[in-house]
């Protein structure tokens, strides 16, 4: 175990979620587990707090991992070029003997922010006989959410063929990891919506420039979609009841995304009149009045004014 100040772990898990950001990887925003949740082989427990994401971010099909220490004790060895992983945690240690005596208070502990480092079992060799397979995991279909999937006209195909969320403008549909998947089925169903709300941008349905232009990942275009999609299944979930399970992950990626775009504060308005329109669309809903057009434009003059 390798011990530093508190600001130097915090640099290090930052640095890991910037470079799964950088990558294209949101480490909050996947609650699919075909690789499991991260646990530790030997002990059985699983990972918590922002070990879970930097752990089930790494995309091993298995998301089993554990110590040098204990890989050696039962007789393996780590893979030829193989390197660990962070996990972090915070440990209590006793002042010493002269900081209790100056101390004017009864504290007498410190907590420190510690990290080790940990090997997937696909990095390692000679513990077959470790491995077990994860029990069986079954979501179940909500009704009210399967209703609002179906009332959707001109609906894209929906496919899930690979272990990821995303959306096709190009050959129009949404591919999906499978339902038994996901940590539960509210997170099944938020996903999904958030790929619905994607393709709502598609040239046959309502054709939304942040879509249609196919801009790189981190992109001001890109991160203004992103946060269209996420509004729209705050909408979306709120209407089905689900919203108490995903908001927390919502508002969480919703924020992660404005902080790309502080230099234009009004985009939270002009996503969220986008976020209503594709809302509508899916719910095959006409707005009884026509508001009037809210453009990216006239809301930073707005902003300004």
């Amino acid at each position: 175990m390798q011990t530093n100040n508190t600001r130097d772990v915090y640099t290090l898990v930052t640095n890991q979620i910037i470079a799964q950001l950088e990558k294209g990887v949101i480490p909050w925003r996947k609650p699919w587990k075909e690789a499991g949740m991260p646990q530790n082989l030997v002990s059985k427990r699983p990972y918590r707090g922002i070990n879970l994401w930097l752990l089930a971010c790494l995309g091993y099909t298995t998301n089993l991992f554990l110590t040098h220490n204990q890989l050696t004790q039962i007789g393996g060895k780590v893979k030829k070029g193989e390197k660990g992983h962070l996990v972090v945690f915070w440990k209590v240690v006793d002042n010493t003997k002269e900081e209790k005596e100056a101390a004017t208070d009864t504290a007498k502990k410190t907590t420190l922010l510690r990290y080790y480092w940990v090997f997937n079992v696909e990095q390692c060799q000679d513990i077959t006989g470790y491995l077990i397979e994860s029990p069986e995991q079954f979501n179940h279909v909500i009704l009210p959410c399967e209703n609002v999937v179906s009332s959707m006209p001109h609906q894209p195909a929906i496919q899930f063929k690979e272990p990821d969320a995303y959306y096709h403008p190009g050959k129009d549909f949404i591919n999906m990891p499978k339902m038994k998947t996901f940590i539960n089925s509210e997170a099944y169903y938020a996903t999904l919506f958030h790929e619905l709300v994607h393709s709502t941008g598609h040239k046959s349905r309502l054709d939304r420039k942040e879509v249609q232009s196919m801009t790189p990942f981190g992109s001001d275009i890109y991160s203004t979609e992103e946060i269209v999609a996420e509004l729209g299944t705050c909408y979306l979930t709120s209407l089905t009841g689900i919203a108490p399970m995903t908001f927390e992950n919502n508002a969480a990626y919703i924020q992660g995304w404005i902080e790309r775009l502080q230099n234009n504060p009004s985009v939270i308005v002009y996503a969220s009149t986008q976020a209503q329109k594709a809302t509508d669309y899916i719910l095959n809903v006409q707005p009884e009045e026509t508001e009037s057009e809210v453009t990216e434009s006239d809301a930073t003059v707005e902003a300004t004014a």
